[in-house]
């Protein structure tokens, strides 16, 4: 089992040097979460809280994922990146294929591109998209971007994309992996049917062990069952030495992690006591023979 660590909400003069003690420390990879904007009142509940509620506020810091990535890219030279997750109801497909190739080609081929719907409708509306109808579109979006990501000259006619002969070059080198969230049965199936893993929100336990299963007989069920698959999770019942052990027994491949926040240090913390939590979680458990040899 791989460790990832998340980066959200901290102040973004940070995000360079936690990238290089992350990459120091031996971090897998580092997932970047993805916000448009805060909106006074939500028309929406958020969906990963028990109560619904956002658990940031109007001040609170976020970097845009592509952008970051490509910051902390460019002082790193081993880690990965993947969005956890980018939006992707509200934006356009053509324009994010050229972001996301750049981001892969500067990075070296360094970057997962995970996404999801999006929870909100003002994201949507406020951004010129219908809230209606927005998984079929999402789904048509994927295609168009693995389309044109792929290289060479390429059209589209859907219901919702529709254009002719393009090209967006450079195109990567090697292909972008596409991470899918969400924890609803429309979203697993897509992770299934066209995803290389799958990226959970905050999830307990029993509710990952479950989530994998379902994704096991999907991926059968649409004949992806001996395809690799990563299973990146935020698990928040399952900690330290023996925690970890579950998590990998369960078939996580990925464990999203933040440190400093199990040690009493908040998201704006001071980046030196980030840092040092970094070092102790890895001393701790990445160097750890049992959790190195689940990998």
């Amino acid at each position: 089992m791989k460790f990832t660590l998340g980066i959200a909400l901290s102040p973004l003069d940070q995000l360079p040097e936690l990238a290089k003690t992350a990459e120091e420390c031996g971090f897998s990879s580092i997932a970047l979460p993805d916000s448009l904007f805060y909106m006074k009142s939500a028309a929406a509940k958020y969906p990963y809280t028990a109560d619904g509620s956002r658990f940031w506020g109007p001040e609170t810091p976020w970097v845009d994922p592509l952008i970051g990535t490509t910051a902390m890219a460019m002082v790193t030279s081993r880690i990965r990146f993947y969005t956890n997750v980018l939006k992707l109801g509200s934006r356009n497909p053509l324009l994010l294929a050229r972001q996301v190739g750049s981001v892969a080609n500067l990075s070296g081929n360094r970057f997962g591109f995970g996404v999801g719907i999006g929870w909100a409708p003002e994201e949507f509306e406020w951004c010129g998209v219908p809230y209606a109808r927005r998984g079929a579109r999402v789904d048509e979006m994927i295609e168009v971007i693995k389309l044109v990501l792929g290289g060479g000259m390429v059209e589209y006619h859907g219901e919702f994309f529709d254009f002719e002969l393009l090209q967006v070059s450079p195109a990567p080198t090697e292909p972008v992996p596409f991470y899918i969230g969400g924890h609803t049965e429309a979203a697993l199936r897509r992770a299934a049917r066209v995803g290389d893993g799958w990226t959970s929100a905050m999830m307990t336990y029993d509710e990952l062990c479950r989530t994998i299963g379902k994704l096991d007989a999907l991926r059968a069920e649409f004949g992806r069952g001996d395809a690799p698959f990563e299973i990146q999770a935020v698990c928040v019942d399952r900690f330290g030495r023996s925690g970890y052990q579950e998590l990998a027994d369960a078939g996580v491949t990925d464990a999203i992690v933040v440190p400093w926040l199990t040690e009493g240090i908040g998201f704006d913390g001071e980046l030196a006591a980030k840092q040092d939590s970094l070092r102790r979680f890895a001393a701790a458990h990445i160097e750890d023979p049992i959790v190195a040899a689940a990998r």
